[in-house]
C-alpha cells in the first residue's frame, strides 16, 4: 500500500483547535439568531428555577453555608457552559460531592476545602489537556450504578436529622453505621419539621404526576415557607441558623496558601478531580444520548477545571456537570451553551433581588428536596437488571454499593473498576477460540464464529492448520499455548491461522515463540498465515521470524510455500 493509499485509510489526527473549541463557539459559526436566544432564555430560566433550591440543599447538606452553593452555579455554572464541550451541560453542585465536601470541610475547614477545589481543577486541566478524558468512559456500568445508589443512601442518611427535626447529643459522625446509632439516641421528633418535609415530598410528587412541567421544587419550598411563615411553626429556617444570605457575590480571594496544607487536602483534591471528571462526562453522555449530538471529553474537562477554580476563588463548592439539570435543560427545549450561562445569570438576578425572603425556607424544606434527589439518584430499575443479568455484574454492583456507604468513596471506584476489570479478563479469556480443521479445541462464550474450515482446502495429509479466533492475551495465553502444544509429530507442515485475531500482546507472542521452537525441535516446517502488520511487528520483536517461522498473507498462500518447498516426487 503506498503513502496515498494508506492516508485514505487513516482519519487525519485531530488537531488541538478540533479537541479544545468550546461547543459555545461552535454554535455561534453556525449562526445564532434571535428564535435561538428566545430558546436557550426560556431553558435557562427553567433550569435556574430547579437550581435555585437544590444549590442551597446541596451546600448545607455539604457542611457549608447556603450561598456558598449559588455561588457554585453562579460562577461554576457560568464557565462550565461557557467554555465547556458539551453544548448543553449544566455546571453546579451536585449531590454526589455532598460526603467528600463534608468530610473535607470537617477535617480541615472551609479554607481546605476551597484550596482543595483550586487543586482539583488544577488536577482536571491536566487531565483535559494530556486527552486523558477518553479514558473515563471505561469506568464499568455497574461501577456507577453502585456507586450513585451508595451515594444516594449516604445523602439521605444525613437528611434524617432534618426530615425529622432531630437534636443530636453532640456533633452528627460522618460514617453510616455511627451516624445512625447517634440518630437513635436524639431527642424526640420535631413534629413540625415532620410535617413541613412530608408537605414538600407530597407537593413534589404531585407536581410531576400532574403537572410535570410545572416547577415542582420552587413550588413546594415556596409552599413550605409560607406556611411555616403564617402558622409561625417552631421550624428551623435558613435565617435562624444561618442569618439569611448575602444579596451579592464575595470578592475573588486566594485561600491560605502553603506546602503543609497542600499536602494536607491533596487526597481530598484528587477524589474531587476524579468524581467530577466522571460525573461531568457521565452528564454530557446522557445529553448525547437525548439529543443526538457529540460532546468533546477533553474539552469539556478543562472546562471543569477552570470551572472550579474560579468557584473556589468566589467562595463556592465543587463544580460538575449535573446530570438533572443538564436533562431539564436539554427538555426545555436549550439550543446551546447560552441556556448554561442564562441560567447563571438569572441566579445572580434571583439572588441579588430576592435574597431576604431565602431567610424563610425552612430546613426541612430543603431536606425534603434532597430526600427526592436520593430517591431519583437510586436507580432502581438499573440497580434490579443488573442484580438478575449475572453473577459477575452482580459482584461488582454490591462491593462498589457497599463499599461506598460502610468504607469509602474512592475505595468503592477503585474496589469496583477492579472487580470490573478482572470480570472483563475472564470473559475476553474464554471468548477465544482455536479449531484445527472442522474441530473446535477451544470454544467458550464464542458471539460471531468465522466459517469452519474445509479440511480438503485447508490441509493434506502431511499438514495441519490451527486457527485462532478473538483477542490473544495474557488471559488467553495459557488456554492457547495448551492447545498449541499438541502440535502432531507425524505431521511435517504447522499452519496456524491469524487472520481472525484483532489483538496480539506480549504474552501472546511469548506463547508462539514457545510452539515455533518446539515444532523446529519435532523437524515440523512452521508457518504463520494473516498476520496483521502489527501482529506481525509485535511476533517479530518478541523473536518469531526465521528461521523459526515463515509468513504468509493467506492460507492460500501458506499453502503454496508448501508446494513450493515440498521435494519432487
Amino acid at each position: 500500500m503506498d503513502q496515498t493509499q494508506r492516508a485514505v485509510h487513516q482519519p487525519a489526527r485531530p488537531t488541538f483547535s478540533e479537541l479544545f473549541t468550546p461547543k459555545l463557539v461552535t454554535v455561534l459559526r453556525e449562526g445564532y439568531t434571535l428564535t435561538h436566544f428566545k430558546a436557550d432564555a426560556i431553558a435557562g430560566l427553567t433550569v435556574a428555577i430547579i437550581a435555585l433550591p437544590l444549590s442551597m440543599a446541596i451546600a448545607i447538606a455539604s457542611g457549608v453555608t447556603p450561598e456558598r452553593g449559588l455561588y457554585t452555579s453562579i460562577i461554576g455554572g457560568f464557565l462550565v457552559s461557557a467554555l465547556g464541550g458539551s453544548r448543553f451541560q449544566i455546571g453546579g453542585p451536585a449531590g454526589a460531592f455532598i460526603v467528600l465536601v463534608a468530610a473535607t470541610v470537617a477535617r480541615v475547614g472551609v479554607d481546605g476545602l476551597l484550596l482543595a477545589t483550586m487543586m482539583a481543577g488544577v488536577f482536571l486541566l491536566a487531565i483535559g489537556y494530556l486527552r486523558l478524558g477518553t479514558y473515563i468512559k471505561f469506568i464499568p456500568y455497574p461501577v456507577t450504578v453502585g456507586f450513585t445508589a451508595g451515594i444516594a443512601v449516604i445523602i439521605f442518611s444525613g437528611q434524617i436529622v432534618e426530615l425529622f427535626g432531630l437534636k443530636l447529643a453532640g456533633k452528627e459522625p460522618g460514617p453510616l453505621v455511627p451516624k445512625l446509632m447517634a440518630i437513635g439516641e436524639a431527642a424526640g421528633i420535631n413534629l413540625a419539621a415532620t410535617a413541613v418535609a412530608a408537605l414538600t415530598i407530597i407537593t413534589i410528587a404531585t407536581l410531576r404526576r400532574f403537572r410535570p412541567k410545572w416547577p415542582a421544587m420552587l413550588i413546594a419550598i415556596g409552599l413550605a415557607s409560607l406556611v411555616v411563615a403564617l402558622l409561625a411553626m417552631p421550624a428551623e429556617t435558613i435565617g435562624t441558623r444561618f442569618g439569611g444570605i448575602p444579596r451579592s457575590l464575595q470578592w475573588p480571594a486566594f485561600p491560605p496558601l502553603s506546602l503543609d496544607r497542600i499536602i494536607d487536602v491533596l487526597p481530598d483534591a484528587i477524589a474531587f478531580a476524579l468524581l467530577g471528571a466522571i460525573e461531568s462526562l457521565l452528564s454530557a453522555v446522557v445529553a448525547d444520548g437525548m439529543t443526538g449530538r457529540r460532546h468533546r471529553s477533553n474539552c469539556e474537562l478543562v472546562a471543569q477545571g477552570f470551572a472550579n477554580i474560579a468557584s473556589a476563588l468566589f467562595g463556592g463548592i465543587c463544580t460538575t456537570g449535573t446530570i438533572a439539570r443538564t436533562a431539564t435543560n436539554v427538555r426545555a427545549g436549550a439550543h446551546g451553551p447560552v441556556s448554561g450561562m442564562m441560567h447563571s445569570a438569572i441566579l445572580l438576578a434571583l439572588m441579588l433581588v430576592a435574597a431576604p425572603l431565602a431567610s424563610y425556607i425552612p430546613l426541612a424544606a430543603l431536606a425534603g428536596v434532597l430526600a427526592v434527589v436520593c430517591w431519583n439518584m437510586f436507580e432502581k430499575q438499573a440497580f434490579a437488571t443488573l442484580l438478575r443479568a449475572s453473577r459477575g455484574d452482580a459482584l461488582v454492583l454490591m462491593a462498589t454499593f457497599l463499599i461506598v456507604i460502610f468504607r469509602d468513596l474512592t475505595e468503592g471506584i477503585v474496589v469496583g473498576f477492579a472487580l470490573g476489570s478482572i470480570l472483563f479478563i475472564d470473559r475476553m479469556a474464554k471468548s477465544i477460540a482455536v479449531e484445527a480443521d472442522h474441530q473446535s479445541l477451544v470454544q467458550e462464550d464464542v458471539a460471531d464464529r468465522a466459517s469452519a474450515y474445509d479440511s480438503s482446502e485447508a490441509s493434506d495429509a502431511d499438514t495441519v492448520v490451527y486457527r485462532i479466533s478473538g483477542a490473544f492475551f495474557f488471559g488467553a495465553a495459557s488456554t492457547v499455548g495448551t492447545v498449541l502444544d499438541r502440535i502432531a509429530d507425524q505431521r511435517k507442515n504447522f499452519i496456524l491461522d491469524c487472520s481472525a485475531v484483532p489483538f496480539f500482546d506480549s504474552t501472546a507472542a511469548n506463547v508462539i515463540e514457545g510452539a515455533a521452537h518446539k515444532a523446529k525441535r519435532a523437524g515440523v516446517r512452521f508457518i504463520i498465515s494473516g498476520a496483521s502488520p502489527q501482529t506481525r511487528r509485535m511476533l517479530i520483536n518478541h523473536g518469531v521470524k526465521r528461521p523459526l517461522v515463515t509468513y504468509a498473507a493467506s492460507i492460500t498462500d501458506a499453502r503454496a510455500q508448501l508446494k513450493k518447498a515440498a521435494p519432487a516426487a
